[in-house]
């Protein structure tokens, strides 16, 4: 059987090391030699001996509060195979965290990340209940992260001398390190959004970088 459909860009190819790599710009494939998370329902495809444990609420440790943004549980994969992730075929991007680091990320972006990452669900100082802000997860330690992203990101440079000010429908993630506030442009409310109400940002302060995506709407679904 000949096709495109067979070409090396879609072919699943065989492992070489344990861990993530892209395998294309819409799916993020894992070789699991032990164990590592991903977010429940995002796990496409399977082979090998792979056990698959929900998640919802772990106790203690890593996985004291296993829940991302959207209230949606963690999962815990383990054993040996290969595993596929995606979600609603958005963009996915790999981030690979080093000592030292931290990195915020919202919890509807996580797709998968490494069993060497601890992470700690918080709430986004001064943000409050607005928008996807509530429930963020700011990653430590070493290893590679997933994230996923409703088109192609945007990675802006936050100074002291430039805070940036950002829509929280639109926020991916952030460096932790960075002070936020609730920023409220009341004059321009209807300009910003489109509308007569108050518009309500994210105000990052200090010096790292923000990471927006160029979309501002949670696409909603319809019921069947």
């Amino acid at each position: 059987m000949k096709s495109d459909l067979f070409s090396s860009e879609s072919l699943a190819q065989p492992a070489t090391a344990p861990g993530m790599t892209l395998q294309n710009a819409k799916s993020v494939k894992y070789t699991v030699n032990g164990e590592m998370h991903a977010r429940q329902g995002s796990m496409i495809a399977f082979r090998g001996n792979l056990q698959f444990e929900r998640k919802s609420q772990g106790l203690g440790g890593m996985l004291k509060r296993a829940v991302t943004g959207e209230g949606l549980p963690l999962m815990v994969v383990s054993g040996q195979g290969e595993a596929w992730f995606a979600h609603e075929a958005a963009n996915c991007f790999i981030v690979e965290i080093e000592q030292g680091d931290a990195l915020t990320v919202n919890g509807r972006n996580v797709l998968c990340f490494d069993a060497t990452l601890s992470y700690e669900i918080k709430t986004v100082k001064g943000a409050g209940m607005t928008g996807g802000g509530l429930f963020n997860s700011v990653f430590t330690g070493y290893g590679k992260l997933a994230v996923m992203c409703e088109g192609t990101p945007i990675v802006i440079p936050v100074s002291p001398q430039q805070p940036v000010y950002a829509d929280t429908d639109a926020v991916v993630g952030w460096s932790a390190s960075l002070q936020t506030s609730l920023h409220r442009s009341q004059s321009v409310g209807s300009m910003i959004r489109g509308g007569s109400g108050e518009a309500v940002q994210l105000k990052l302060e200090g010096e790292g970088f923000v990471i927006v995506r160029p979309s501002e709407l949670v696409p909603q679904k319809t019921g069947n």
